[in-house]
């Protein structure tokens, strides 16, 4: 059963950093692209970033460019999204998702959930003012 468990998600002040966790079971992840969406309150689900597990290949939103960096263990089967400088529009719950389309972090198409197979059930993200 595939299977991908968020955590790390809290509560920082504005300009803190966090680093979340995408864990996953079921596949190898160096055969899927995994990315990071959000969903505020009242709000569409945002594409945030992508690594591609071909290559390490990442794409990010403009909003999160220079802040927030995607790395990935595949010995532990998990990718990572360092994030710093955190803003108060930042805070949401941060889901992965995985699909097994590689080429999906060359371009924006990555930022589409649409696109994604497999879902995480979320972990939330705070950054106060």
């Amino acid at each position: 059963e595939v299977q991908l468990v968020e955590s790390g998600g809290g509560l920082v002040q504005a300009g803190g950093s966090l680093r979340l966790s995408c864990a996953a079971t079921g596949f190898t992840m160096d055969h899927y692209t995994i990315g990071w969406f959000r969903q505020a309150p009242g709000k569409k689900r945002e594409g945030v970033s992508c690594i591609s597990g071909a290559d390490g290949s990442t794409y990010y939103v403009d909003s999160v460019k220079g802040r927030f960096t995607l790395s990935s263990d595949n010995a532990k089967n998990t990718v990572y999204l360092h994030m710093d400088s955190l803003k108060p529009e930042d805070t949401a719950v941060y889901y992965c998702a995985a699909d097994s389309d590689l080429t999906l972090a060359y371009w924006r198409g990555c930022l589409d959930s649409t696109r994604y197979d497999y879902w995480g059930q979320g972990t939330q993200v705070t950054a106060s003012s």
